[in-house]
C-alpha cells in the first residue's frame, strides 16, 4: 500500500502487526460461540447465563472506549495497545482457569477491554502515517483480518476442540497475543518518533475531552449509520442469522454453524475487494460519502426482500445483506478524516462506541421484538418477520437522515 509519512516497506510490516492483533481480537470475540455447548455441558450454563457471557465481552469493550480515545491521542497507538494486550493475556487465562461461571465471566470482561484498542489504535496512527487513498484500503483490509479471526473462531475452533480441549486453546491464544505484542513493540514507531524522523512538526494540540466531537457536524450525520447500519450489520453476523435460519428457514445446528462460516467468508473477500478498488475510487472522486449514499439502498432493498421471502430466505440472503451492508464500513476512516490528527483518537474511538452501543441495542432489541410479537399471538416466522420490520424502519430512517444532511457532509480532512 502507499503510505504518507511512513515509507512503503514500513507501512506494510506496521500494518502487517495491527492486523495480526486484530485477527486474534476478532477471533476472541467469536470463539464463545462455537465453544457454547462445551462450556454449558462443563459448567451447566443456561440460555440467560451465555447470553451474559457474551455480553461480557462488550461490556469490558464498551467502557474503555472514551478513555481509550484520549490517551491514543496522548500516548499513541503502539504505547497504548501494548497496555490493553496485557489486560487481554491476563483475560485469556483468567477464562482458561475457571471453575465456575462468575470466572468465565471476568476473563470475558478482561478479554472486551484487553482488545478493545485493536481497531481504534492501528486507526488512529494510520490518521497521521497514511495518505488518505492508503486509509482507506487499510481500515477495509483491517476489517478483512477481523472477518478472517471470526472465521477461524467456527469450523477450526470446532476441529480443535476434540483434540486439545479449550483450556490449552485459550493458553495458546494468550501466547499469540503475547508474540502480537513482540511485533508492536519492534516494528510500529512510537508517537512522535514517526513525526520527527520524516522531518516534520508534532501537530498541534487539541482541546480536551470529547465536545468538539460530539458537536462536529459529519460526526452527528454519520452517527445513526454506525448505531443502527454498522451496528446492525454486525448484530446480524454474529447473532441474529443464526436464529433466522433455524427458527424461520428451518436450518439443523450444523447448517447453521455452516452458513455462518460462509457469510464470515464472504465478508472476508468483501472487505478485501474494498481495499483494492478504494484506491481507484477515490482517484474518480468517488469517496466514501457519495459511495454510502449510492450503495445503502441496496442492504434495505436485500432486507425487505428477506422479510417478505421469510422461510424461503436463509444464510445466502443474509451473506448477500451482510456484503451490502459493507458500504457502511468507509464511514469509519471518513469519521478519522474529518478530524485534526490531534483528534483522531477520540473521534474514532467515539463512533466506535456508537457502533458497538448499536451492536448491543439492537442484538437485545430484536430479541425483545421477537417475544413482544409472540406474546401478541404472531407465529415464530411472523415475530422474526415483524422484529426485522422495525430494524428495516430504523435503517431506513438513518439513512434518510445522512441523505438529507449530504450538502452538509463535507470532509474537513486536516493537513498533515
Amino acid at each position: 500500500m502507499s503510505a504518507g509519512v511512513l515509507p512503503r516497506r514500513m507501512a506494510v510490516i506496521v500494518f502487517l502487526a495491527f492486523a495480526f492483533a486484530y485477527f486474534l481480537s476478532a477471533l476472541l470475540r467469536a470463539v464463545t460461540a462455537t465453544l457454547a455447548p462445551t462450556l454449558s455441558q462443563e459448567f451447566t450454563l443456561h440460555a440467560s447465563d451465555l447470553g451474559l457471557l457474551a455480553g461480557g465481552y462488550f461490556l469490558g469493550f464498551s467502557a474503555t472506549q472514551l478513555p481509550l480515545g484520549t490517551w491514543l491521542d496522548r500516548h499513541g497507538p503502539q504505547k497504548v495497545l501494548l497496555g490493553f494486550l496485557g489486560v487481554a493475556v491476563a483475560g485469556c487465562l483468567v477464562f482458561s482457569m475457571a471453575t465456575g461461571f462468575s470466572g468465565l465471566l471476568a476473563g470475558r470482561v478482561l478479554c472486551g477491554a484487553g482488545v478493545s484498542a485493536c481497531l481504534m489504535a492501528p486507526l488512529t496512527g494510520y490518521r497521521r502515517w497514511f495518505d488518505p487513498t492508503a486509509q482507506m484500503r487499510a481500515n477495509s483490509w483491517m476489517l478483512m483480518t477481523g472477518s478472517l479471526g471470526m472465521v477461524a473462531s467456527t469450523l477450526p475452533v470446532q476441529w480443535a476442540l476434540p483434540l486439545v480441549g479449550w483450556r490449552p486453546l485459550f493458553w495458546g491464544l494468550a501466547v499469540l497475543i503475547g508474540v502480537a505484542m513482540v511485533g508492536i513493540a519492534l516494528w510500529v514507531p512510537r508517537w512522535h518518533a514517526a513525526v520527527s524522523a520524516a522531518g516534520a512538526a508534532a501537530p498541534p494540540a487539541a482541546p480536551g475531552g470529547y465536545g468538539v466531537v460530539w458537536r462536529h457536524p459529519y460526526f452527528q450525520r454519520m452517527a445513526p449509520l454506525g448505531f443502527f447500519v454498522y451496528g446492525g450489520m454486525v448484530a446480524m453476523q454474529t447473532l441474529w442469522a443464526g436464529p433466522w435460519m433455524q427458527q424461520v428457514a428451518g436450518y439443523t445446528a450444523f447448517e447453521s454453524a455452516i452458513g455462518l462460516f460462509w457469510i464470515n467468508v464472504s465478508m472476508l473477500c468483501t472487505f478485501w475487494t474494498w481495499g483494492m478498488v478504494n484506491p481507484w475510487l477515490l482517484r474518480r472522486g468517488l469517496g466514501a460519502d457519495r459511495l454510502i449514499l449510492a450503495g445503502l439502498p441496496l442492504s434495505l432493498c436485500i432486507l425487505l426482500a428477506i422479510i417478505v421471502a421469510g422461510p424461503a430466505a436463509g444464510g445466502a440472503a443474509w451473506a448477500l445483506f451482510c456484503v451490502s451492508c459493507t458500504f457502511v464500513s468507509l464511514s469509519q476512516p471518513a469519521v478519522g478524516m474529518a478530524f485534526p490528527q490531534a483528534l483522531a483518537g477520540r473521534a474514532l474511538s467515539a463512533f466506535n462506541l456508537v457502533i458497538f452501543a448499536g451492536v448491543f441495542v439492537v442484538q437485545w432489541g430484536i430479541g425483545l421484538a421477537v417475544d413482544a410479537f409472540a406474546a401478541a399471538g404472531l407465529s415464530t416466522t411472523e415475530s422474526f418477520r415483524a422484529a426485522m420490520g422495525v430494524f428495516l424502519a430504523c435503517n431506513t430512517g438513518a439513512y434518510l437522515w445522512f441523505a438529507r444532511a449530504q450538502r452538509h457532509n463535507v470532509l474537513q480532512t486536516s493537513v498533515p
